[in-house]
């Protein structure tokens, strides 16, 4: 049973996370501030803090800047009302799992809190080495978990757009990161790919550098794209082999949902762009 510690300085809204997690079989803890929350740290351990961001004495990032870099530091998921892009990529900064809205949907956050305590292993740092709104820039660890993470921050930055371009960037973004993830960078934690997303009046910019050495879309065993017609599904056997996702018809995908689909020379770097009027 996984152990959770609320930190949450509105006694109202601490009492009904309380409710709603105990009730999905958590076992929970709670902090009324930054202060308490640390207090509670240094009494016990949890394996997931969910961390209001602005409360009186010590907010939310105070409390995530002093948490230890490596052992005894739970995961943590942030929620906040402020989605603005500078509290954002603080949050980011300081190394949180997710963020969440306020306020609070329960029945997506148990399956969030969920989704974040299955991750196995220690995830590397990610390094900000941009956090101005309108160009974001990271060093992200090819793992797969590190998708959901950098998703659910950078959506956050789209949230004023049409649905149908959050939903048609989202998907162009997942899938040539998770490509970058899986292939470029081999599923090597030790690994980064580089990530930059620009933002101007009239169009969205994103740039993904994985660290490969860069491939030929038609000699490239694992694509969905130019595998010979009498056997148009052996890809899939060779994404299986090699630990990566079922599928390969992405990229495909991904050349309909964007205005601007570019790689380099060596097509380990990709730019796509995406329109707003």
């Amino acid at each position: 049973m996984s152990s959770i510690l609320i930190v949450e300085d509105d006694r109202s809204t601490s009492l009904f996370l309380a409710e709603t997690l105990k009730a999905a079989g958590f076992t929970v803890a709670s902090a009324k501030d930054g202060v308490d929350a640390l207090k509670c740290l240094g009494a016990g351990s949890y394996d997931l803090m969910l961390l209001d961001l602005w409360m009186p004495e010590m907010n939310g990032l105070d409390v995530l800047a002093a948490l230890p870099e490596e052992g005894g530091r739970p995961r943590v998921v942030v929620m906040t009302a402020d989605d603005t892009p500078e509290t954002l990529l603080k949050v980011v900064r300081e190394q949180a799992c997710r963020y969440v809205s306020k306020p609070v949907e329960p029945e997506a956050l148990v399956e969030l809190l969920h989704e974040v305590l299955a991750q196995t292993g220690v995830a590397r740092a990610i390094e900000v080495v941009s956090a101005r709104p309108d160009w974001v820039e990271l060093l992200v660890p090819c793992q797969r978990a590190e998708v959901d993470r950098i998703d659910s921050f950078i959506s956050h930055l789209e949230a004023d757009l049409p649905a149908d371009v959050r939903e048609s960037i989202g998907y162009a973004f997942r899938e040539l990161l998770m490509n970058a993830i899986e292939w470029g960078g081999g599923l090597d934690p030790s690994r980064t790919v580089r990530i930059a997303f620009l933002r101007a009046k009239r169009m969205l910019l994103y740039r993904i550098a994985d660290p490969g050495p860069g491939f030929n879309v038609e000699g490239l065993l694992h694509a969905a794209i130019g595998q010979p017609e009498d056997d148009p599904t052996a890809h899939a056997i060779v994404r299986e082999e090699k630990g990566m996702r079922p599928g390969g018809f992405g990229i495909l995908t991904v050349r309909a949902q964007v205005d601007e689909l570019l790689y380099n020379e060596k097509r380990n770097e990709v730019v796509f762009v995406k329109y707003l009027d």
